[in-house]
Order: structure tokens, then C-alpha cells, then sequence
């Protein structure tokens, strides 16, 4: 049999498609009228054809969260060799060429024949939907590749893969293209070690963008590597030479530890522990602080559960029991409200907390196949009651542990009434007033939200400007004056008090809090930070991003939070104007005008030093400018930097300053 090129291949498969394709529309034509639907209709698409057609139904979207999710479908195949003892390494290297690959020391992918098909069971797991050693239990006690649908997906959507085996002193190895083997199987004696390596490239025809982002990648092996007590996984990029080792004995007590680095503790251990009961095992370990805001990470399987699901709301259900019991027992730590009644909600319980939660369930019954909310609902209860019993029993023989712990949630419990107070005195005041938007604003006349724009702009000068230099139709002007409060120190009543941050919330339209904040009340679908390139500039919107990140984190999740790029530079030689936006852009354009012969050279500092038509033409004009989409990629590392930044802790942010000394630039002395 003569052997066929890659290029064959894929040439005969798509004239295959064509032929189908032609043959089916002439069979719904002629069998089917128009406007009819029947079962002529239906088309049925074999192997992994329908990946490709509709990929977000497998991977939740083309966008950069489905390109990552190929590179969780690998690794989570690693990990679950972990989990069941046979593995103790992943390396994860992003290539040159825009590939990657994930190697481990595991068992290795069978490759004996698979009786029902007559093919290495290897070529049946990359290439058949809903195969795979995940269901009978046996081979996987636990496992986050539930699905049976993982390599598969990945090599479907992959522009090639290859496939390398290491077991039975063998090695074993296979190429694939978008989906289709390109050679059979090979073998080779004498490999003297075990595991899987896969290599693939995302497909250009799927994604817009194919490339990695090294963050992301980061953020999620990290949390593998604390789930995972035991385990090293590395991470590799080889074009700009970083490596990253992840390895934590300590397992999730680690995690808690870690996330409270840059926060002042109220406790000095966390309290941990694990259980097992009917067939869940459930790992838990959760720390206060003298902070505001809650970081509570969920999974199953080592899957990080980002929507939440019953065994969130389990662990919430008990800690809120837990509270409000121990108030029962103990009147004394109500001070002030005795004989009052109080009763802690689920978000005075929350605040501050620093928890974890990594539970193991046989069969997990995921929301979609991207796994982002659990909806066993067995595994609520069993949660709910095996959290209630530990904390229970642990706080009765630590008195001295919960008492910090019970000042610090009821003065939550108290925060949360003035805010309601003030929420209830600034309604009060709008109505009275007949507006809720404030006085400053200079809206716009377009009222559909998905073309208007609000830029924020710091000082009344630059408000000025901004006001007459815009597009009337579409963008809308906020002017700040000063500094805004540092939410990362404050309380929300005091934040809901906050004159400046009232007319921010007000002119959003969405309201702050987690019961208040409504995302479908948005009035401007781009909200644009603008402040002035200098020091103070800096200052003020890294103000405004860590309230957007602490009490609107949905606009930056839903990509609605900008930061403009007003330019660094005006350089100008008789009537040619031009502008540069960084030392390097502003190097070449003087380049480019022959040097500094002649040349006038302007540094701005503020934007209050360009008129309205200059603002308008570099900053503001949606066919020019420059705007950077607010994102947080590594949503653990952006909390750790807003608590550095802005926090209460000295050391954290001198040690910060420090490390980043030689990297700064535009520096005002």
C-alpha cells in the first residue's frame, strides 16, 4: 500500500467532506421543501468533525480561556497519574514555534490493541469522543478527565499533535493532523523509562490568537502543585528563558499560607484538616485576616470550580451555622449588642477569610464540559455536616482561636448595617434631588450601553478639555478631583460613603456590593481610565483599579475596564506634528524627521497640557488611540499585587519596590 503524505491526506479527507457535503444538499433538495424541517434535516457528523465545528461546546469557546483549556485537558491526564500514585513529575515547556508540550512520569497511555476497534487503544483515545480509562474506576479512583473527551478535543483542534509512550520498555509514538493520524503507530525497543509526552499547535482555523500566555499558565500549575502535595511540576518558555518550580509539601495549608504573604494574619496557624465520608474526601484549610475582602478557591478533582456549586455552597452553609451557633453558647463576645439580635450572614462570615477547599468525588456531574460549577447534590450535605462537626468540635477546644475570629466577623456583621444605612441615606438623598447621576458628569446622547464609553479623568482641567474635545454621540466624561479612597483599607460602609465613589457608582449604573451589584444596569459598555503619565497619574489609577478589582470584578471579567495611552511625546518640525507614545516609539519617529535638527521636543507630564482638538486626536479618537483592556489573567497574583500595593503591610511593598527598582521608567525626581 503506497503511503500517503500529510498533504494527501488531509487533501483526500477534505475532497471526502466536499463530496458528502454536495451529496447531502442535493438529498435535502430534493427530498425536503423549503421551510420544512424534518429528520432530513439532521445532519450527523462522525469522529471528531462536530469538535471542530462547534469547539465551544467542548472547550467553552475559541477565545483565549478555550486555547488554554487544550493545555488543562493534558495536564489534568497528568495529574490524575498523580492522584493515583504513578506519577511524580509534569513538565509543561511552551516552544519556539508556538507549541507545547506536557510530558510526565507516569504510566504511559496504553498502546496494546483495543478489541472493539482493532486499533492501539493509544490511536482510539486521540481520535474516538467519550474513550478513555476514566470509567470503569478501576484504572482512576479520582479524576478531573471525566469526560473521556480530553486528548481527543485537544487533537481535533490542533493543527498537529504528536504523541510519544514510554512503557514495557518500549517506545511508542504517532503524529496526528487536525485530528487524523498521518502514520500508523511506531515502535522501538529498549526505552528504559515510562510516561506520555504530547506536543500539539493550536489550529490557526480554529483560534484567532494561538499564543500561550505564560501567567496563565502559571496561575494553574501553581494551584496543581498545592493540591498536590508531593509533586513538582515545571514550566518552561525557552523564548524569553523563564522557568518556574512548583513543588509544595505542605498541600493546601501551604496555599492558605501563601495567599496570606502579603496580609497581617489575626491567627497564627491555619486551621486544616481532611475526612473522608461516603466515598468524598474532602481537604480543607481556612485563615482570617485583618482584611476586607474573602479569597476562597474550590475544587473537585483538582479542578478549580470557578462558578462554585453545592460543595461551595455546603462549606458557606456550615461556616455561617458554625458563627451563629457559637453566638448562642457564648453571649459574652456580643459587647455592645447584647440583647440584640444578631444574626451573621454568609458575608460577614466571609470577610476576611483566606480559605481552601479541594474535595475528591468519584462521579463529579460537572456544569458543561469546562467544569466550572459542581451540581452533585448529595455532596452539599455531606460537605455541609463534615465542616460543621470539625469547626465545632476545633473552636470548643480553641477558645482562644475563635474569639479574634467572632470580633473580627462581627464587626462585619455591624459594617454590613451602617452600609445598608448609607445605601439607604443615598437613595434618600437622589430622590430627593431627581437625579441619580452626578452633577459632574458630561453624559453622552447615545442611550444604547453597548456604544457608550465613560472616561474617567483625573482633575477638572483635563475634565475640560475632555468635555469639549469628544464625540458628544458616544462618550461621556467623568472628572475626578484628587485621589479617590483607598477601598484596600476600608470598610464598605465608608467606601458607600465616599463622595467621589458615589458619583463613580452612580455614573456605572451598576451599583457595588454582592447583593446590589447588577451588571445588566451597565450604562457604558467601555469605562475609560485617564490620568496623566506622571507620578500622581500612576497613583490615582492604581487607586481606581483595585476598587474596580475589589467591588466591580465582573467589568474587568467581562473585558468592559480600559486604561488610555495619552502620549509621552509631541515632536514637531515646521508644520509636521507628530506624537510618540513610548522612549522607543519617540526614537524612531525622530529618526524618522532626520534627527533633532529642527525638531521642538515636548515631554507631557499631564493632560491638562494638550487642548481639546490634541486630547481628541491621540486619546480619545477610537480610530488613533490607544486603550489597554483591564484583564486579570492570574486572578491570585493580581490580589497578592493590589495588597502589596495598597495594603497595610510596609514590608511586602518595600521588598516590591526593590525587586522592580530597575525596571522603572518616566521616573519624576
Amino acid at each position: 500500500m503506497q503511503e500517503k503524505t500529510i498533504e494527501n491526506l488531509e487533501k483526500d479527507t477534505s475532497e471526502k467532506i466536499k463530496t458528502e457535503v454536495a451529496e447531502n444538499n442535493q438529498n435535502v433538495e430534493e427530498q425536503a421543501p423549503l421551510g420544512e424541517y424534518s429528520a432530513k434535516n439532521i445532519q450527523v457528523l462522525e469522529g471528531l468533525e462536530a469538535v471542530r465545528k462547534r469547539p465551544g461546546m467542548y472547550i467553552g469557546g475559541s477565545g483565549l480561556d478555550g486555547l488554554h483549556h487544550l493545555v488543562w485537558e493534558v495536564v489534568d491526564n497528568s495529574i490524575d497519574e498523580v492522584l493515583g500514585g504513578h506519577a511524580t513529575t509534569v513538565y509543561v515547556t511552551m516552544h519556539d514555534d508556538g507549541s507545547l508540550s506536557v510530558l510526565d512520569d507516569g504510566r504511559g497511555i496504553p498502546v496494546d490493541i483495543h478489541e472493539p476497534t482493532g486499533k492501539p487503544a493509544l490511536e482510539v483515545i486521540l481520535t474516538v469522543l467519550h474513550s478513555g480509562g476514566k470509567f470503569d474506576k478501576k484504572s482512576y479512583k479520582f479524576s478531573g478527565g471525566l469526560h473521556g473527551v480530553g486528548l481527543s478535543v485537544v487533537n481535533a483542534l490542533a493543527e498537529w499533535l504528536e504523541v510519544t509512550v514510554w512503557r514495557d520498555n518500549g517506545t511508542y509514538q504517532q503524529s496526528y493532523r487536525r485530528g487524523v493520524p498521518v502514520s500508523p503507530m511506531t515502535v522501538s525497543e529498549g526505552a528504559t523509562r515510562r510516561g506520555t509526552k504530547i506536543v500539539f499547535l493550536p489550529d490557526r482555523e480554529i483560534f484567532p490568537n494561538i499564543e500561550f500566555n505564560f501567567e496563565i499558565l502559571s496561575k494553574r500549575l501553581r494551584e496543581m502543585a498545592f493540591l498536590n502535595p508531593g509533586v513538582k511540576i515545571v514550566l518552561r518558555q525557552k523564548k524569553f528563558q523563564k522557568c518556574h518550580l512548583f513543588e509544595y509539601k505542605g498541600g493546601i495549608s501551604s496555599f492558605v499560607a501563601f495567599l496570606n504573604e502579603t496580609k497581617t494574619p489575626i491567627m497564627r496557624e491555619c486551621i486544616a484538616f481532611k475526612k473522608v465520608r461516603d466515598n468524598v474526601e474532602i481537604d480543607a484549610a481556612i485563615s482570617y485576616n485583618d482584611g476586607y475582602s474573602e479569597q476562597f478557591y474550590a475544587y473537585v478533582n483538582n479542578i478549580n470550580t470557578i462558578d462554585g456549586g453545592t460543595h461551595v455552597v455546603g462549606f458557606r452553609s456550615a461556616l455561617t451555622k458554625v458563627f451563629n451557633d457559637y453566638l448562642k453558647k457564648d453571649s459574652s463576645l456580643l459587647g455592645k449588642d447584647k440583647g440584640k439580635e444578631v444574626k451573621i450572614s454568609t458575608d460577614d462570615a466571609r470577610e476576611g477569610l483566606v480559605g481552601v477547599l479541594s474535595i475528591k468525588v468519584p462521579e463529579p456531574q460537572f456544569e458543561g464540559q469546562t467544569k466550572g460549577k459542581l451540581g452533585n447534590p448529595e455532596v452539599r450535605g455531606i460537605v455541609d455536616s463534615v465542616i460543621c462537626e470539625f469547626l465545632t468540635d476545633y473552636f470548643e477546644q480553641n477558645p482562644l482561636i475563635i474569639r479574634p475570629i467572632m470580633d473580627k466577623i462581627l464587626n462585619a456583621f455591624r459594617a454590613r448595617l451602617a452600609a445598608q444605612k448609607a445605601r439607604e441615606l443615598t437613595r434618600r438623598k437622589n430622590a430627593l434631588e431627581g437625579s441619580s447621576l452626578p452633577g459632574k458628569l458630561a453624559d453622552c446622547s447615545e442611550r444604547d450601553p453597548a456604544f457608550c464609553e465613560l472616561f474617567i479623568v483625573e482633575g477638572d482641567s483635563a475634565g475640560g478639555s475632555a468635555k469639549q474635545g469628544r464625540d458628544r454621540k458616544t462618550q461621556a466624561i467623568l472628572p475626578l478631583r484628587g485621589k479617590i479612597l483607598n477601598v484596600e483599607k476600608t470598610r464598605l460602609e465608608k467606601v458607600i460613603g465616599n463622595e467621589q465613589i458615589q458619583d463613580l457608582v452612580s455614573a456605572v449604573g451598576t451599583n457595588i456590593g454582592k447583593t446590589d451589584f447588577d451588571l445588566a444596569k451597565l450604562r457604558y459598555h467601555k469605562l475609560v481610565i485617564m490620568t496623566d503619565a506622571d507620578v500622581d497619574g500612576s497613583h490615582i489609577r492604581t487607586l481606581l483599579l483595585t476598587f474596580f478589582y475589589r467591588y466591580m470584578p465582573e467589568l474587568i471579567e467581562k473585558g468592559h475596564l480600559f486604561a488610555a495611552q495619552p502620549p509621552l511625546y509631541k515632536m514637531k518640525k515646521g508644520k509636521d506634528e507628530r506624537y510618540a507614545y513610548s522612549d522607543e516609539e519617540k526614537d524612531r519617529v525622530l529618526e524618522a524627521m532626520g534627527g533633532m535638527d529642527g525638531v521642538s521636543l515636548q515631554r507631557y507630564k499631564g493632560l491638562g497640557e494638550m487642548n481639546p482638538e490634541q486630547l481628541w486626536e491621540t486619546t480619545m479618537n477610537p480610530e488613533k488611540r490607544i486603550l489597554k483592556k483591564v484583564q486579570a489573567l492570574d486572578a491570585l497574583e493580581a490580589d497578592r499585587l493590589f495588597s502589596v500595593l495598597m495594603g497595610d503591610k510596609v514590608e511586602p511593598r518595600k521588598n516590591f519596590i526593590i525587586q522592580h527598582a530597575k525596571m522603572v521608567k518616566n521616573l519624576d525626581i
